[in-house]
């Protein structure tokens, strides 16, 4: 069974985490963006089998966890490979940016974290094409999520919330299923799972199974109507029912998952 350790950098409060006003008015906080990807990855993988995750961060994001903590879990658990989703800033409001992955400042080349390393930068990129302009997009540092981790670690800054390039691109929805195809991929192949097979659909089941996937989209909408994706009020009406969706629906789930 190979275990996996996920998390989603930071909490939805944590001061100066948040994309930058003159390019995203709203501010969006590094969380949304981090967990987005993250709860994208634990549905992708539920195709698959052999593996057991553990999720690391606040999934509601009203505690930024320490650091210690998330290592200590995933210490604890005895994951196999742990991997930290995180989005990036530092180029204060010019273009340029892209994706870097991170590994500890010792990780030699070749070894299996480096080959981790290597694995999900390209395939990200070669599912997003967020390359961008940094000339170290594989970083070694001395990280406390990649050094205090037990197992082979990465830390993945995708995109730069400053940045007049990649903020509008991070924002959008496609961008985080992509990452998430991405790291599903590396995930699945370098830890032997095996896709499920899918199930004979028999009339009577047909109802029973589309009522389930309306269910998890649903669901979905509804935890990044949580997130503030959407906006509040009538914004948020218009931005759902623009998309085709049941304002009434998805509220009604919203308050539910509240509760």
């Amino acid at each position: 069974m190979f275990k996996i350790a996920l998390n989603a950098g930071h909490g939805k409060n944590t001061a100066g985490k948040r994309c930058l006003k003159k390019i995203d008015p709203k501010e969006t906080r590094e969380w949304v963006l981090n967990s987005r990807i993250c709860d994208k990855i634990e549905e992708k993988l539920k195709a698959y089998s052999g593996y057991e995750l553990i999720r690391l961060d606040d999934t509601t994001g009203k505690t930024d966890v320490p650091l210690k903590t998330r290592t200590s879990k995933a210490n604890k658990f005895n994951a196999d490979f742990y991997l930290a989703i995180h989005h990036n800033a530092g180029v204060n409001g010019k273009s340029g940016g892209g994706v870097i992955a991170i590994v500890y400042k010792t990780i030699k080349d070749g070894s299996v974290t480096n080959i981790w390393q290597k694995s999900l930068y390209n395939e990200i990129i070669k599912k997003t094409g967020l390359k961008g302009n940094r000339a170290v997009p594989l970083q070694k540092q001395d990280l406390h999520e990649v050094r205090e981790s037990a197992m082979p670690a990465v830390l993945l800054e995708c995109g730069f919330m400053d940045s007049t390039t990649d903020t509008p691109i991070i924002l959008k929805e496609d961008f985080a299923e992509k990452v998430a195809d991405a790291c599903v991929n590396v995930l699945a192949d370098k830890g032997n799972l095996k896709k499920k097979t899918a199930a004979k659909t028999v009339k009577p089941q047909t109802k029973q199974k589309t009522t389930a996937a309306k269910k998890t989209d649903i669901d979905a909408v509804a935890r990044d109507v949580i997130r503030g994706l959407y906006g509040n009020g009538n914004e948020r009406k218009q931005r759902l029912s623009a998309l085709g969706l049941n304002y009434s629906v998805i509220q009604k789930r919203v308050n539910e998952m509240l509760k």
